[in-house]
């Protein structure tokens, strides 16, 4: 069973390896690959945190907004130029993310529950009302621009889908030594009970800030990307309260705490995004269709796709070794019962 899993990682690797030179003459379909890819790198990275801890998370949009100032303030401050320098700015986005986590998460966290998130969601907004104010440093309402490429409309979308999909890989990587590390074990520890896990040794204070910093750097290099790959940021852009609810449900929809069911969730919602936002043009009939399906989703299907299968195969896989069981093992065994049967 290992082994198959590598062969199909490898083979799905591959397949991503190749995409964009499959479908390069169809530039809609890489544009929605990218964005797909940018946002499996932030739900990567939300889920290391609210999937493992289990304490939810309604305002990530913050370190998705921070990342997105970064690089556009960094190009603009220093003067690089468009290709690929700005790429570079990538890790500062992440740190910074990254420090603006330690405070934030410090205050967030002396809180459990409902409370958690909606101090969560008051972050959210209190940034938002600052890159609004600030305009001395965010320009206000008329954004930031980055900088232009000189590349062909042919090679322009290449460069950030492999960019995405290297920091894709890393995310999941990252995520996957910690789900399978020490420390990952006293994080789901505290997603089945705090107390008990305080009570036995985990120092849940310094276990959840620590993936909590951990979970904004993959945010904020994904906010980084995907301002750099649109080409402008503004306060509404950043830091939207849609990016948390696209989050949440593609975590919930592929399997909260899975390594596959938040890049799976991606994969099925982020395209349906990008249709709705092309086909009506505005975010507010998006964020109400996917408030509802997340609501649909916590309702008939709490655990996600990837928990309910792997339920699934071992329910099948039980009941196959069953029937095994149950079975004549030889075949004389089965020849005499149905020569009993016919006397």
């Amino acid at each position: 069973m290992r082994i198959l899993r590598i062969v199909l990682l490898l083979v799905l690797l591959g397949l991503a390896l190749v995409f964009p030179v499959l479908l390069s003459p169809n530039l809609a379909v890489t544009s929605v690959a990218i964005f797909t890819l940018i946002f499996a790198i932030a739900v990567t990275g939300w889920n290391m945190f609210s999937g493992y801890t289990g304490y939810i998370s309604l305002g990530h949009a913050v370190y998705f907004g921070l990342g997105a100032y970064t690089i556009a303030l960094g190009c603009q401050q220093f003067n690089i130029p468009g290709g690929y320098p700005p790429f570079l700015l990538l890790p500062l986005a992440g740190l910074v993310a990254g420090i603006f986590a330690i405070p934030l998460g410090w205050l967030a966290l002396r809180v459990r529950r409902y409370v958690f998130i909606v101090v969560t969601i008051a972050f959210l907004f209190i940034f938002q009302l600052l890159a609004y104010n600030l305009k001395g440093i965010t320009n206000g309402s008329a954004g930031v621009f980055l900088p232009l490429t000189s590349w062909s409309s042919d090679f322009f979308d290449l460069p950030f889908y492999y960019i995405a999909l290297a920091l894709l890989t890393l995310s999941i990587l990252v995520s996957w030594r910690i789900r399978h590390s020490k420390y990952g074990l006293g994080l789901l520890s505290i997603r089945d009970d705090e107390d008990r896990a305080l009570g036995l040794g985990v120092k849940t204070g310094a276990f959840k800030l620590g993936v909590y910093v951990i979970s904004a750097i993959f945010v904020g290099m994904a906010g980084a990307l995907y301002t750099y790959y649109v080409g402008i940021t503004f306060p509404q852009f950043a830091f939207d309260p849609a990016v948390d609810v696209n989050l949440t449900l593609m975590a919930f929809l592929g399997g909260l705490g899975t390594l596959a069911g938040p890049i799976l969730g991606a994969v099925l919602t982020e395209p349906l995004q990008q249709y709705l936002t092309l086909q009506f043009g505005v975010n507010s009939l998006s964020l109400v269709l996917f408030g509802g399906l997340l609501l649909l989703v916590l309702l008939f299907l709490p655990r996600g796709i990837v928990p309910s299968l792997q339920d699934w195969w071992r329910s099948l896989r039980v009941f196959k070794q069953a029937r095994l069981k149950s079975a004549p093992a030889t075949k004389q065994e089965r020849t005499a019962l149905v020569k009993k049967g016919e006397g």
